[in-house]
């Protein structure tokens, strides 16, 4: 769009696809004549020009090389404020003289472009700083420029019939707001701070830290950083085509990942380190993307790399295509065009991939059928046309594509047919039973617990014959160190003498079920007792049953059916238990809109749920404005997927519950008795209404408990009046609930537990050595990589993003490193399903973990070797 404008102001409006240079390359000297005079025409007009000609200097595979060497001086060298004006403007921002804020300050810029100028400077503290300044008059020439500029839109729109559809003054409104607040630094600073904050840990961009008490509206302080501007990349010595990718990687990830992205990556924006580090500058222009916009970004590429045409189509259009009645009526048509572009640009051209005519093809399509892109995927194309510019002017050579299929493919969780064909090879040699016996299973059964994982598939999954203590051995003799438990059961470790010899003797008295037995009711005993505020017990059979009971007993209590959860916690396949459990996300950070967990699931399951957000003490806010209406509140309290464990927020959780007078109910399905004997509860001393439990209390066997206050849990219990209960009892029921086999495993295991308290102590202890041995191992090798651990819960992310909210972790996360880890550590005689989580058993000994930080050292030296993490 931009290098239309530029070619329009000396050539008029004819399009790049049109348009041949052949008749002005008579001679060099012409050209640079008409070089110079774009270049005082835009500085004549003003910062808005200025822009358009910064964004026609990065386009050198579309204009002749002395236009675009001559418009570079609009990137950082354009008219400033002599000295005596800058000092007054810095004066009049400080409110106070100079002096009182700078021990020096050179009122000689460094830099000028079109808003701002930029000096360096000298804190009293020795601290080396950059000041950004606004122009004086730059605002009122930004205001001017564009009511000239849409003036004249509108002109062209209502006397040009042939451009009318573009809807030329809708897009040029939309690119003005983009432009408008660039000379407010107030605003600036507000997203640079929040890009310094995604981009902190990140291994090679770097944002200069602001300094917000020296921020005012025309006035923005930096952290100094010391780089080689990005017009003078050429002179880095650093490979050119590497440097090239990580510009385009550090957008995508800005994009794809965060969904807030710099807008104006030309090269007056970017330095680089000597080491290749990218330094991004200038926060003026900036796109951000909603969660459903981001899914919908990352969502649309995926398919085109997987050359699935028609679901980009309907990606794309939902998310990006604001229809109109031509497109709703020409459906198929539509379809078939754009498929069609689709495929030329992703599959045919490849090689000659073309950001500006991509979308020019696709503007094409939408403009015969009436439509056009939503103002955000406006930005993001600006965004794509600079940055394709830019790492176009550094390597000559890029393969866009081929990089945009790299960066894709690494936050797939799908692996590459290089990276699976590694593995066939290698796991056919070293477990080809199991193979052989995943093979069987294609043909009869669906796993989704360790085979067909939801959006964490096994390719090689491993057939145990045998486990024992912290190990399981596979049917061609491989003994692994187990990382799994069986996703949490096996605390004790396999095969524990205790529970092994209850659940023989289980076995010989019979297995009794639906029928009174002792077992049941002893067990039932040993959970009230182990935590405080517990009166009553209910058995059941999982933990997904559990949760299904105790949201019941609320609803049936408070005669309110609304649920509140919070974003990232799962609590079983339910539908109300699976709503934003995943790595689909909607709505603003504090305020997040819930999204069902898997197709199928019921709506009303959906609308009947307010998602909150883990740690966020303001947002508890959230529950007065819904607390006519919630039945209840649930919640990991200590989530699984991050372990975190937030005990002032559970406080003030806590506390407005009670307030309120909404049951407050604690999933402590997987900590239940295993971050401490009774869990997190017991731990904290802040206890809940109601909790479920399951994992660790059956001993390995199937089982599910909610226990807890006896006005809820007496919900279930009958009133011997079939008609009172039917309006004010709730059914809980199951065939096998408290079978006498289950509770008499579970019985043992509680007890083991109960009078072996040592055993959390030791599981502290190891869960510290092992995760102070894998953070040494990922920084040794400057790996960005999170590892979350405490009382044996790990949570393992490849990622340079610092633990926050639970989308936070997840955005930015190399899925196809943590399943391919799986997998290297299977090679290395470590057994840890494809996922982020995993867990360590009371059977493990030092030496068994000793073992397990070899083997990931191992598996990232392989993981190193095969470029898994090189940009």
């Amino acid at each position: 769009m931009f290098t239309h404008f530029a070619k329009a102001a000396v050539h008029g409006t004819r399009g790049a696809a049109e348009y041949s240079f052949a008749a002005v390359r008579s001679t060099r000297d012409q050209e640079q004549r008409q070089a110079d005079a774009i270049l005082a025409f835009l500085l004549r007009m003003g910062p808005i020009y200025i822009k358009i000609g910064q964004i026609a200097a990065t386009r050198s595979d579309l204009l002749p090389e002395s236009w675009v060497d001559t418009l570079r001086v609009l990137q950082d060298r354009t008219p400033h404020m002599d000295a005596a004006q800058t000092r007054r403007a810095i004066e009049r921002e400080l409110g106070a003289p100079l002096e009182t804020a700078f021990r020096a300050f050179d009122t000689v810029p460094i830099a000028s472009a079109s808003v701002a100028q930029v000096h360096t400077a000298e804190l009293h503290d020795g601290r080396k700083v950059a000041v950004k300044l606004v122009k004086d008059a730059v605002p009122g020439q930004i205001e001017e420029s564009l009511r000239a500029l849409g003036a004249l839109v509108k002109v062209v729109h209502a006397v040009a019939p042939p451009v009318r559809n573009l809807n030329l003054p809708k897009r040029f409104e939309e690119v003005a707001r983009l432009l408008r607040p660039q000379a407010d630094m107030t605003l600036e600073a507000g997203k640079q701070q929040r890009i310094h904050a995604n981009l902190r840990a990140h291994p090679f961009v770097r944002v200069p830290e602001v300094l917000p008490e020296l921020v005012t509206r025309r006035m923005l302080v930096m952290e100094f950083i010391d780089a080689v501007p990005g017009k003078h990349a050429d002179t880095v010595p650093f490979p050119r085509e590497r440097l090239a990718q990580r510009l385009q990687d550090t957008i995508y990830t800005m994009l794809y990942m965060h969904g807030l992205c710099h807008g104006d990556p030309h090269p007056g924006n970017v330095m680089f380190t000597p080491t290749g580090e990218l330094v991004l500058l200038d926060y003026g222009i900036t796109v951000e993307l909603s969660e459903d916009e981001k899914w919908g970004l990352s969502s649309f590429y995926y398919a085109c790399t997987r050359k699935e045409w028609s679901i980009a189509v309907d990606r794309f259009t939902r998310h990006f295509v604001s229809a109109g009645s031509e497109l709703h009526s020409r459906r198929a048509e539509y379809d078939a065009e754009m498929i069609d572009v689709l495929r030329y640009h992703f599959d045919v051209s490849t090689n000659r991939w073309s950001t500006i005519a991509y979308f020019n093809d696709v503007n094409a399509v939408l403009r015969k059928y009436d439509s056009r892109y939503t103002t955000n995927f406006t930005k993001v194309e600006l965004v794509f046309l600079s940055g394709e510019g830019f790492a176009t002017q550094i390597d000559p050579n890029i393969d866009i594509w081929a990089n945009a299929r790299k960066f894709t493919d690494r936050y797939s969780p799908y692996m590459s047919a290089e990276v699976e064909g590694r593995f066939t090879k290698d796991f056919h040699e070293q477990m080809p039973t199991s193979l052989a016996m995943r093979d069987r299973a294609d043909a009869s059964l669906v796993a989704p617990t360790h085979i067909d994982r939801y959006f964490f598939p096994s390719g090689f999954p491993v057939f145990a014959e045998a486990a024992s203590g912290g190990s399981i051995r596979d049917f061609d003799g491989n003994e692994y160190i187990d990382l799994s438990g069986g996703y949490g059961p096996h605390l004790l470790g396999y095969a524990h003498p205790a529970i092994n010899a209850a659940i023989a003797g289980g076995l010989e008295r019979g297995l009794i079920n639906g029928i009174g037995n002792t077992a049941e009711l002893e067990l039932a005993e040993l959970l009230v007792d182990a935590f405080p505020a517990a009166e009553r017990a209910v058995l059941c059979n999982s933990g997904t049953e559990a949760i299904l009971f105790a949201l019941r007993m609320c609803r049936g209590y408070r005669r309110r059916t609304m649920v509140a959860k919070f974003e990232g916690h799962y609590h079983g396949f339910s539908d109300q238990g699976l709503i934003s459990s995943w790595f689909r996300f909607s709505g603003d950070r504090d305020r997040p809109n819930p999204v069902a967990g898997t197709l199928g699931t019921d709506p009303a399951a959906v609308e009947g749920t307010l998602v909150l957000q883990y740690g966020d003490i303001p947002g508890l806010a959230r529950l007065r404005e819904h607390a006519d209406d919630l039945a209840c509140v649930i919640l990991e309290p200590m989530p699984t997927s991050v372990v975190a464990l937030h005990v002032e927020f559970l406080a003030e959780l806590r506390r407005v519950c009670t307030e309120l007078g909404i049951p407050l109910i604690f999933d402590e399905v997987v900590s239940g008795f295993r971050v401490a004997y009774g869990g997190v509860q017991v731990m904290t001393g802040i206890h809940p209404d109601l909790t479920c439990l399951g994992k660790v209390i059956g001993g390995g066997l199937p089982v599910g408990a909610v226990i807890g206050r006896r006005e809820f849990i007496d919900t279930a219990k009958s009133s011997q009046d079939p008609f009172y209960d039917y309006e004010n009892k709730v059914f809980a029921g199951g065939t096998l609930s408290g079978n006498s086999l289950t509770c008499t495993a579970g019985l043992a295991a509680l007890h083991h537990l109960r009078d072996n308290p040592d055993i959390y102590r030791r599981l502290d202890a190891n869960t510290e050595h092992l995760a102070t041995q894998l953070r040494e191992a990922t920084a040794d090798r400057e790996i960005p990589c999170r590892i979350s651990a405490r009382n044996s819960i790990f949570s393992l992310n490849f990622t340079h993003r610092e633990a926050g909210l639970y989308r936070d972790r997840m955005a930015g996360s190399n899925f196809k490193a943590t399943i391919a880890l799986a997998y290297y550590m299977r090679k290395h005689q470590v057994y840890m399903a494809e996922m982020h989580s995993f867990l360590i058993s009371a059977a493990h000994t030092p030496e068994d973990l000793d073992q397990v930080a070899r083997a990931f050292g191992k598996s990232l030296d392989e993981m190193l070797a095969d470029q898994m993490f090189t940009v």
